[in-house]
């Protein structure tokens, strides 16, 4: 028998059976959906942490309280919990014997869910309001749509100056109005703008434009939330930032009042150690992913193979009749093979397409680009033709070699 018809007359044995080859095909795309939309929608994520986790200048890094990401234990996150905040005079005095030192030290503070009111127009309750000075945007990466920045006279004397994220800006005034020296409220404290920063765009859906800069002083006499100050950094170059790390470490760690046999309670935050952070969180899902899904499809490949051995059951008597006018064992054996393979393919191909649509759905909620996986796709068919294959073998194996007569007699 030619390829082509056994491929034929494999693909009418599966038609004649067609809920049981759509039971077994779904178990196999169950299995490859859920690894191709993991990695899709991990991959997607993967394209964008460069642009989207690089919110520090090349030459910058950051000292906070707390990590970025929290990744572990109860017990590690406890440990960050009972830290103390850090403090407006701590970080004056860390700025007092660092500023020699480096470029540029900015200081920041936020609160989320605030609302911004300009005549009867207003923001949703999103809005964060951030507490900064006149480093604001040199330390991270926003610049001057028109207007000014804040300066130091305003951190100084606690104005009610702020500058407004572009988002903030169209929604307060839509219609081209030129905010600059306009006055807008903000829980009930009124600031004057004096600026709007231009836009900057999203990064993993969260929007880095819809924020209020205002005077960290002015923040801290009138905002009653109680948060830790995060102070940015920058070096002098590229070649001397190792170095000023580990002076911006001992800085703190006398601001902070810490003796010698005391470890740091704070975090040292650079972009590469948040990439770090996110792709050991990625590592972590995608091999938890993968393992859920090799499961899956090994249970599938089980499947597989007691439906082919039932089906070798019932057609007997059509293999007894193939042998006896000289079927050869090969051609046998080759076409319950092909039919376990066409199972298998089918279902991988089907949570295929449905994996990778839904990996982009969830890409696309979160203004991802697009992405089509190929490196797991072509492991995905690989594995499905492996589990079709290996699965399949032992009963196109006990097809192959029934004896012809008891076969007929179809015993």
């Amino acid at each position: 028998m030619r390829l082509r018809e056994t491929i034929g007359q494999a693909i009418f044995s599966l038609a004649v059976n067609k809920l049981r080859s759509s039971l077994t095909i779904m178990g196999v795309a169950v299995g490859v959906f859920s690894i191709i939309a993991v990695m899709t929608a991990l991959d997607a994520i993967d394209k964008s942490i460069e642009s989207g986790l690089t919110s520090l200048g090349a030459n910058t890094f950051q000292i906070q309280k707390n990590p970025a990401t929290t990744f572990g234990s109860g017990h590690s996150r406890n440990v960050y919990a009972n830290r103390k905040d850090i403090s407006y005079q701590e970080a004056l005095l860390f700025k007092k014997s660092m500023e020699a030192k480096c470029r540029n030290i900015g200081f920041v503070i936020s609160s989320m869910a605030n609302q911004a009111k300009y005549a009867n127009l207003k923001t949703n309750p999103d809005v964060t309001l951030t507490g900064g000075d006149e480093n604001f945007s040199a330390s991270t990466g926003y610049s001057i749509a028109f207007g000014r920045n804040l300066a130091e006279a305003d951190r100084r004397y606690a104005r009610n100056t702020c500058v407004l994220g572009s988002e903030v800006a169209e929604t307060l005034f839509p219609f081209g109005e030129n905010p600059q020296y306009k006055s807008i409220k903000i829980n009930g404290d009124v600031y004057t703008i004096a600026g709007v920063f231009k836009k900057k765009g999203a990064a993993f859906g969260q929007s880095q434009d819809n924020f209020v800069l205002v005077p960290i002083t002015r923040y801290l006499d009138h905002v009653n939330e109680k948060s830790s100050l995060s102070i940015t950094v920058e070096a002098v170059s590229r070649k001397n930032y190792p170095q000023t790390i580990d002076l911006a470490i001992g800085a703190m760690r006398l601001a902070r009042g810490l003796t010698v046999k005391e470890p740091n309670d704070f975090e040292i935050r650079t972009n590469e150690s948040l990439i770090d952070s996110f792709r050991d969180i990625q590592r972590a899902i995608g091999t938890g992913a993968f393992i859920i899904s090799l499961m899956a499809l090994l249970t599938a490949g089980v499947g597989i193979m007691n439906i082919m051995l039932v089906s070798v059951t019932e057609r007997t008597r059509e293999i007894g009749i193939r042998k006896s006018i000289g079927a050869p064992k090969g051609t046998i054996l080759r076409q319950f093979l092909l039919e376990s393979l066409f199972l298998s393919l089918i279902g991988g191909f089907i949570g295929t397409f449905v994996g990778i649509v839904l990996g982009n759905l969830v890409a696309l909620q979160f203004n991802l680009p697009l992405i089509f996986p190929w490196l797991w796709i072509t492991v995905a068919m690989v594995v499905c033709s492996g589990i079709g294959v290996t699965f399949g073998l032992f009963p196109a194996w006990k097809a192959a070699n029934l004896n012809p007569v008891e076969a007929l007699r179809g015993k």
